[in-house]
């Protein structure tokens, strides 16, 4: 007898071909057979008439390093069909640490992770031991992250790293990578990751190549010099041999909008060159991040402590303001976009809550204040401990970048305050608004960038597909009726059309309705 038997449903297996009609048995765990299954008998029946069977969707870009520890509020990724999630994202998360740069990390993180208490380890083994030992409601994979393992070498200098540091580096990386890490991630727009040249980028490439391992990076700028940051991360993937996978894919801003097709063909020419190129994206037209993200580098020199430090000094505010307002050499969040569309999504304190969901011009205007006072000043107040939601584009360029065959699907979601509706509703946003209300590809191709196309690109060989043998996350939903309902006046909705979801062949999802289970694993390289 099968534990669960999956019926009558439209079975899209995550290749990408059009579905077929075939039942799902799931037995200690695994998909234990697939074809036509009447009369079958099994401890729980689900019949998908009408419905897809999917594997589970895999979310290859996520800030859940920590809250993934809290199930009774993480179970929101379940609920939209995510059975996997890629951490360590970025270049900045939790591990490894020391005893130096563990307190360092988490003040400089708890904004962006959430405050957790106390870290207890410090390797990449470590932290997924820890994970392990914890109730998941969803499977979790890690990154080593580049910031991470220079802090180590280095300490938060905001200069170029000796050939000594990066060689360090490069054994960091390579021992991350045989605990169990799938690649190394960067934030080459993030301190202590925005100061590191090419020779660092390419050894740090070259660790995680030795492994197969990828290189997942946030560009160095994603607006008007998108280009050239594309160049850099592709010239070294092309001296390493490493495998790039471009995180949360876009160019910012209205004068940048020419920019998209020429992005693409970057990627395009990389991959017709040999270098295995992916990217992810979310299905929205702003972004999400740390509120500190608005200060040029200079400011992050030394780390969280010492950016405040500058930010005390009012003697600096003059050069500072007119800096964010008119240097484009830097990712410029202020000048690409405006305060007017700069909202802020979390604090964490109790007295600036009512500051959440309203533009930095708004704060301006609500304190009496120029908007750039009312920004630095919040995050003084907050100890940095503030993330936001940036306004950048138009669904045209969305679009764009969504039908490529390099694209999938990643949330880069981030937990807190009044967060970005891509937390809540990214992937039924796929395939409710995208595939099936403005037909950018059919339900089963949607499914295949959720499912198959990550699992590749992290090299999960027995997840991602409907495959006999394979672990059993699964998702059943109604394409007629899948949909998000998080907006960024109410981004606290779960999705409508999911019914069921497994996760390691255990029932998370029942009519809609988490039940609890706590059933996800640790996916080590």
């Amino acid at each position: 007898m099968y534990d669960v038997l999956i019926q009558n449903g439209l079975l899209c297996d995550g290749t990408g071909n059009p579905w077929t009609k075939l039942d799902v048995a799931v037995k200690d765990g695994k998909i234990e057979k697939v074809g036509k299954l009447q009369g079958s008998a099994a401890a729980l029946a689900i019949d998908a008439a009408g419905k897809v069977v999917s594997p589970g969707f895999i979310d290859p870009h996520v800030h859940s390093d920590l809250w993934c520890t809290r199930p009774d509020v993480h179970h929101i990724k379940v609920l939209q069909g995510v059975t996997t999630e890629l951490f360590g994202q970025d270049g900045i998360s939790v591990a490894p640490v020391t005893e130096a740069t563990k307190p360092l990390w988490q003040k400089q993180l708890k904004g962006l992770n959430g405050d957790f208490g106390d870290w207890p380890w410090e390797s990449v083994d470590d932290y997924l031991r820890f994970l392990e030992q914890a109730k998941l409601a969803g499977n979790a994979a890690y990154l080593v992250p580049h910031g991470n393992v220079r802090t180590i070498a280095m300490g938060f200098d905001g200069r170029e790293a000796t050939a000594q540091e990066i060689e360090e580096m490069r054994r960091l990386v390579e021992e991350g990578m045989r605990q169990g890490a799938i690649g190394v991630s960067s934030g080459i727009q993030y301190p202590p990751c925005v100061f590191a040249n090419k020779a660092e980028l390419i050894a740090i490439c070259e660790a995680s190549a030795k492994y197969d391992g990828s290189f997942v990076v946030h560009i160095r700028n994603e607006s008007n010099l998108s280009l050239e940051a594309l160049a850099e991360v592709i010239d070294a993937a092309r001296h390493s041999g490493v495998r790039l996978h471009v995180s949360h894919f876009k160019v910012c801003g209205s004068i940048n909008r020419d920019k998209w097709q020429r992005a693409l063909q970057l990627l395009d020419d990389g991959r017709a060159e040999g270098i295995e190129i992916t990217f992810d994206q979310y299905p929205y037209t702003a972004a999400s991040t740390v509120f500190s993200a608005i200060l040029p580098p200079w400011m992050h020199d030394g780390g969280t402590e010492e950016m405040l430090a500058r930010l005390q000094d009012h003697t600096l505010r003059p050069a500072l303001k007119h800096e964010m307002l008119t240097n484009g050499e830097y990712d410029n969040t202020v000048r690409n976009n405006g305060w007017g569309n700069i909202v802020i999504a979390s604090v964490a304190s109790e007295a600036n809550k009512h500051l959440e969901g309203k533009s930095v011009r708004e704060i301006g205007e609500l304190r009496g204040i120029d908007p750039a006072d009312a920004a630095l000043d919040l995050l003084l107040e907050e100890k940095a401990a503030v993330t936001m939601v940036i306004h950048w584009g138009v669904e045209e360029d969305i679009l764009q970048a969504m039908t490529h065959p390099l694209q999938m699907v990643g949330s880069d979601g981030v937990f807190g305050g009044k967060p970005h509706p891509r937390l809540y509703g990214s992937f039924p946003r796929v395939a409710g608004r995208y595939a099936r209300e403005q037909n950018a590809f059919p339900i089963w191709e949607a499914v295949r960038r959720m499912t198959s196309a990550p699992a590749q690109f992290m090299r999960l060989k027995d997840r991602g597909l409907i495959r006999e043998g394979n672990w059993a996350d699964i998702v059943v939903f109604d394409p007629a009726k899948i949909a998000d309902r998080a907006t960024y006046d109410d981004p606290l909705q779960t999705p409508v059309g999911i019914s069921h979801v497994l996760v390691n062949g255990q029932l998370a999802v029942r009519d809609g309705v988490y039940t609890g289970v706590t059933a996800g694993m640790v996916v080590r390289r």
